[in-house]
Parts: C-alpha cells; structure tokens; sequence
C-alpha cells in the first residue's frame, strides 16, 4: 500500500457500515480520503476519529446523493479543485428494500437501480474521466458488488436487489474491457461478499426489527473490516497484476 500513500481516494456510502470501514482502513494507509454520503455528520466524526488515532491520511467528508446525478458531478468538480482529482474510486454505496418482483413498489426497485447501478456508473464515469485529463495510468476502480451477483437465493425480500448486483457484475467486467480498450493501465475489481454485519438488515427491515436481527443470528457473519481488508489487498497486487472478483463470505454461511 506504500504506492497508495498520499493519493486520493473516493469512497461512497461512507457514513456507516463497510464504506466507513474502508475509508478509515485507507486513511490508515496514508491516502487522503474524499468519503461521501447523505448523513455527512457521521463522516465527519469519523474524520475526527481518524484525525484523534494519528493516521497518517485524512478523511475529507463530503454531503452527496448517489441519486442526484447534479450532486455527483459537483462533488467531484470541488474533488477537482481542492485535490485536483480522484486515484482511486471505491463504488461502496448502495441500497435494499423488501420488494418482490410480484408485489413490490416501483418507487423501490428504481431507487435501488439509482443507487446500486446509474449512481455507480456515474462515479465510475467521472473517476475514469479525472484519471484520463490528469495521465494516471495506474488509478484503480472498485465496485462493492455482493454473492447476490453470482447467485440468485431463495429469499423473495433481495431478489430486486440481486438483479442489481448482478448488474455490478458486468459492470465491472465491461468496465475492465473498455479501459483495456482504452489502452491504459486503470484497473477494474470487484469485491463480492457474503453476508456482513452492518446496519444493512436493520434497513432492509426498518419496519421489522425482530425480522432484521434474525438475519444475524443464524451464523457468524462477516465483519465489515473483512471487506475492507479485501479492498487494500486488491489495491496492494502489483501493477500489472489485476484481480477481477474477489469472492468472500463467512465459514458457515449456506
């Protein structure tokens, strides 16, 4: 990671869960961190606990919705004027609702698209596009992606949201074709895991509590720091080295 020291990265979703983990993890590391989200004062105190611990990096927070394109592109415009643009760009954000494919809500499977696959590839977009107007050839693209992008579970309440991740999936693929298109060095991963403990249940069943904590009584689940060790081991493989998927879940996980 010592290559990474004093770049930039952006994180989205980093308010809670494995984006904050991340993002933490790579202030730890020396980077200087653009970490965005919509509830900005949990960023912020993190920042001061980076800041408080003696990291070498820094956490810059930043208020944007992954649904609003407008804040997406003012975002990365002040990334651009304040530090002059993004190395690295961690696709963390995203989003569940309970909404089958029989039943659900309209309003909730386009959200989920918004966040989990228009939002993504804007970044994606504008982070690729920062790298090329400043000749980084070495800039690393990482998507969040989930197991529900490789398998489809019997569990009607994510099979909206599966079709998202499955979306991630080619994404990142695609992703990986154009810039080798492109004749650069940019990279292209994912990383995929199983099922974390996160405040992901509890927001997926906001209306259920008893439901949201069962999700994690079944087995030992992953920790978002294991995520987060993912992301800096895709980030440490040597340049000419690119790692497209990797797939993680707990032991006991079915």
């Amino acid at each position: 990671m010592d290559r990474w020291r004093g770049r930039v990265a952006l994180v989205t979703g980093a308010s809670a869960g494995i984006g904050a983990i991340i993002a933490k993890e790579l202030v730890r590391f020396g980077m200087k961190v653009i970490g965005c989200a919509r509830n900005v004062e949990k960023i912020q105190k993190l920042a001061a606990e980076c800041q408080s611990e003696g990291h070498s990096g820094v956490l810059v927070p930043f208020k944007c919705d992954m649904t609003n394109e407008e804040d997406i592109m003012s975002m990365f415009a002040a990334i651009k004027e304040q530090h002059k643009g993004v190395d690295v760009c961690i696709n963390n954000a995203g989003l569940a609702h309970p909404e089958s494919l029989l039943n659900g809500k309209t309003s909730g499977w386009k959200n989920m698209l918004d966040v989990n696959v228009v939002g993504l590839s804007i970044c994606t977009r504008e982070a690729y596009q920062s790298m090329k107007e400043r000749n980084v050839d070495d800039g690393h693209i990482i998507n969040i992606n989930s197991v529900c992008g490789h398998h489809v579970f019997p569990t009607t309440d994510i099979h909206f949201y599966t079709a998202t991740k499955y979306a991630v999936t080619a994404l990142t693929e695609a992703l990986r074709q154009e810039l080798l298109e492109a004749k650069t060095h940019i990279r292209a991963s994912c990383i995929s895991p199983g099922l974390v403990e996160t405040e992901f249940a509890s927001r997926l069943y906001s209306q259920n509590a008893e439901k949201a904590a069962g999700v994690y009584a079944q087995y030992k689940s992953l920790k978002a720091v294991d995520v987060a060790n993912a992301v800096t081991y895709v980030l440490s493989a040597p340049p000419h080295v690119q790692i497209g998927d990797v797939l993680i879940q707990a032991v006991e996980q079915p």
